[in-house]
């Protein structure tokens, strides 16, 4: 059933966007309640062509079997939409998104390349690798957390992985879903917010994304936090939020899971997001690994995206799946309630991608990202609309 076109909040202008969110009331009865606002994004993958374009580029040697330098992605991106002025500063990537990002209390991304000068690339054909010296791009947005469960944390090998853990973690940036050891990459990110709780993040691999199984982490092996069983994760993930969980913490979930394009979520996505929610206690699932955007739904009153799409990469100016608008991309902005973890708002901000920079999206693009996530969230109870400062709203039933 659609649900009808009132909308359950506006936002009366685009400076809501640039500021924390303030107390929020309860939508049942009770005292006020503070809300955490989150600014959650997709694939960011500033290896490759976008590396090269930074003021610390990478050898550009590939191993690709038809691009053999990562500056051809920034040649085929300049024939598409222009010149860029290269080197370009460490903030250039992230465009307008950069005062939304900034007035979040907490921002977590999915970040898809090593940080590593390792020379050893996984044999895989496609490697993705950003210079170290180049992590103040990540430090310019403020990222808070890295989300490392992903099929390309290992393209330069385990000590490319390594590197990339010391590299984050020397510029002042949680992760989650790697580690040197398996207990290490099951850890969560632990994100204090001033005066309102905490924000646990956990990352987890799905084979299904394309991770191989020989990345999974081991008791003394680097690797990811490797999603297995459905099961036993949402067993472990309740056992271990039974032990470090406090009152006022939100708790993250943070998936890569899934192929790259098509709209469908399979059935085994939405059984692991409510058993994560139901079972083992998560009031977000993040989930990523498609380059774009997909439904969402509010389970329980949580917030389940199942994709996020591509917030970054060097895909400009690639011909092909051009129906799905990659270059089109979403930063979820969720205000939770620090109490319970209730979904109390969801802010989009709608963007682009040109020359390697995230710019303002025209209006006829503004309103098919809206158009696209309120159709293929129908099914799923959840409903977008176009709000005054041209910011996309999410509705949900209750």
């Amino acid at each position: 059933m659609k649900i009808g076109r009132r909308p359950l909040l506006r936002i009366a202008s685009a400076a809501t966007l640039t500021s924390l969110m303030p107390t929020f009331g309860s939508a049942r009865s009770g005292p006020k309640r503070e809300g955490i606002r989150l600014a959650l994004c997709g694939d960011v993958m500033t290896g490759r062509g976008i590396d090269q374009v930074l003021p610390h580029p990478s050898d550009p040697r590939l191993h690709e079997d038809y691009v053999k330098s990562a500056t051809t992605y920034v040649e085929i991106a300049e024939q598409a939409n222009g010149r860029i002025a290269v080197p370009v500063d460490f903030s250039y990537v992230w465009g307008v998104a950069l005062a939304p990002l900034r007035g979040a209390d907490l921002r977590v991304i999915n970040l898809e390349t090593a940080v590593t000068i390792s020379a050893d690339p996984f044999p895989k054909g496609i490697n993705y690798r950003m210079h170290p010296k180049n992590v103040p791009c990540l430090t310019a947005a403020r990222i808070d957390c890295c989300v490392l469960a992903n099929n390309h944390v290992l393209d330069w090998g385990e000590e490319g992985l390594r590197e990339t853990l010391q590299t984050l973690r020397r510029a002042g940036i949680q992760t989650a879903g790697a580690g040197r050891t398996q207990e290490e990459a099951a850890r969560p990110a632990v994100c204090p917010i001033a005066k309102k709780g905490r924000v646990l993040v956990f990352g987890l691999g799905s084979p299904s994304s394309g991770i191989p199984a020989s990345w999974g982490a081991g008791s003394n092996k680097p690797g990811v936090r490797l999603l297995r069983s459905i099961p036993k994760e949402t067993q472990r993930m309740a056992e271990q939020l039974r032990a470090i969980r406090q009152p006022n913490d939100v708790v993250v979930a943070s998936v890569h899971w899934g192929s790259n394009w098509g709209y469908d979520i399979p059935k085994v996505q939405r059984t692991l997001a409510h058993a994560l929610i139901d079972q083992a206690g998560v009031d977000i699932v993040h989930g990523h690994s498609s380059h774009h955007c997909k439904g969402i739904e509010v389970h329980r009153e949580k917030l389940i995206l199942y994709g996020c799409g591509d917030f970054l990469n060097d895909y400009e100016g690639i011909r092909g799946h051009g129906q799905y608008r990659g270059d089109l991309v979403v930063m979820y902005c969720p205000t939770i309630d620090s109490i319970d973890g209730r979904l109390l708002s969801l802010d989009m901000v709608p963007l682009r991608l040109r020359r390697f920079r995230l710019q303002r999206p025209s209006a006829r693009e503004t309103r098919w990202l809206r158009d696209t996530l309120d159709r293929e969230g129908n099914e799923l109870g959840t409903a977008v609309d176009l709000n005054e400062a041209e910011t996309l709203e999410l509705r949900w039933r209750r």
